[in-house]
């Protein structure tokens, strides 16, 4: 019996595969672009540049760290809900589902 009801395909690929690209390569891209930016700026030897430069780094490394830590809470918060089953709710087969993909 499939426990995900035809979904599996669906979960698998949230789960193993958009989850872990949205957790780590957006976060490397916008590291790299930053870096790219001041990089770009400090060659240019423009020293309002090069603060422009900075403080749009610092933000990136903040949006960065955000899309890492809102991703690993939506997949904490997607196992919790697995395992958090009400004995009057069907929550048993998705609990199964999000474990076992």
């Amino acid at each position: 019996m499939d426990e995900c009801g035809g979904l599996k395909p669906i979960v698998r690929l949230v789960k193993r595969g958009l989850f872990p690209i949205v957790q780590l390569g957006i976060p490397i891209l916008l590291i790299v672009f930053g870096t790219i930016d001041l990089g770009k700026a400090v060659i240019a030897s423009d020293e309002k540049e090069v603060k422009s430069a900075q403080s749009r780094l610092i933000k990136r490394f903040i949006y960065a760290a955000l899309v890492f830590f809102v991703v690993a809470m939506v997949n904490a918060l997607m196992g919790i809900v697995a395992t958090g089953q009400a004995e009057d709710a069907n929550t048993g087969s998705w609990a199964v589902c999000w474990k076992n993909v």
